[in-house]
């Protein structure tokens, strides 16, 4: 993707957002994975590749998808490399969308990864959340994903059009590593790419539990506030962070968007307000159309609008941007999530 495509993606994406366009959507590409991260249970719940979405069912959706907006679409599993056809995928959603492409790292090659950016990849995050091997490999549940993690980074990173600007290390915050951010994000820093981070989410479907995964302490977020402004390169709005507390203490919090101006697909098409809602779909994007799914949503907007089960990055981004986004997430966004 050229520098002038990436910039009129940009724009088209910046001039849905205030006009109140939807602009996020979720896809998991596949439930198959080869690791077994306990506050994931995707990988337990597979379906057989023949029961997937299909090329063809991707290149309508990102069709539709267009009829609707410019979207921002995160492409996750699952592992997404278990699909053969990945690259071809992420070129079908990447030609009038954003991709970001989320991984373990696992089966990223340099052959891959170039030909992922040849395909229109805007970002890759790969998944790192301890700053050690022993702790990071047996969340994972497999050993080596710590040392293939950060070869995948630096392989991304060194393949990338734009090098850094376009790759994440993404951290999922619990209460067992929120203490390691700081090491984490200095070696991210020292990579020189960016760095993500998702409050872990224990109540929606498909959130698994098994090892007594639990969030941060209450208290935290001005750790992770402190954290955000000594980092530059800690890619995300600074508002996500200090409502962290308000979220742990079951505060106030924002009417959440999901179902308005974003939506989540899974990896045989069922269509949901988002990836916690997955176990309550409206419907299938092989029998309606994205237009009809998406009202369908809208007849949802009470229920969800009363849910307050997360605030993972997927909830921070729908809510900074949502109905025209604030100043401050503008701002946010242009100084630090811009890949051009």
């Amino acid at each position: 993707m050229s520098l002038l495509q990436a910039l009129v993606k940009d724009a088209r994406f910046a001039s849905g957002l205030l006009r109140k366009k939807p602009f996020s959507c979720l896809i998991q590409v596949t439930n198959r994975c080869n690791l077994t991260c306990s506050f994931c249970e995707f990988w337990s719940n597979p379906a057989k590749p023949r029961e997937e979405l299909t090329l063809a069912d991707f290149e309508r959706i990102g069709d539709e998808l267009a009829e609707l907006g410019t979207f921002l679409i995160s492409i996750e599993g699952g592992e997404p490399f278990v699909r053969s056809d990945l690259i071809e995928i992420v070129r079908t959603l990447s030609r009038r969308h954003i991709t970001a492409l989320f991984t373990s790292g696992w089966f990223v090659t340099e052959a891959n990864a170039r030909a992922l950016w040849d395909a229109g990849l805007t970002h890759a995050s790969v998944s790192i959340d301890f700053p050690d091997r022993e702790r990071h490999d047996r969340k994972r549940g497999q050993e080596g994903v710590f040392e293939r993690a950060w070869r995948a980074v630096d392989l991304l990173r060194d393949t990338a059009p734009r090098g850094g600007k376009q790759v994440n290390v993404m951290t999922v915050l619990m209460q067992s590593n929120w203490r390691d951010l700081e090491d984490l994000l200095r070696m991210s820093a020292a990579r020189s790419v960016g760095h993500q981070v998702t409050l872990l989410s224990t109540d929606g479907t498909r959130r698994g539990n098994q090892n007594g995964d639990a969030p941060p302490p209450v208290g935290a977020a001005a750790h992770f506030s402190a954290l955000w402004e000594r980092y530059p390169h800690l890619r995300f709005f600074r508002e996500y962070f200090d409502r962290f507390d308000a979220f742990l203490t079951g505060g106030p919090m924002p009417t959440c968007r999901a179902g308005a101006q974003s939506l989540n697909i899974d990896h045989i098409g069922d269509v949901s307000a988002c990836i916690e809602r997955i176990g309550k779909p409206v419907g299938n994007v092989r029998d309606a159309a994205l237009s009809e799914l998406m009202a369908r949503l809208a007849s949802q907007s009470g229920e969800i609008a009363a849910c307050q089960a997360c605030w993972t990055a997927c909830r921070g981004l729908q809510q900074g941007l949502a109905d025209g986004g604030s100043l401050s997430t503008w701002v946010d966004m242009a100084r630090r999530t811009r890949t051009v």
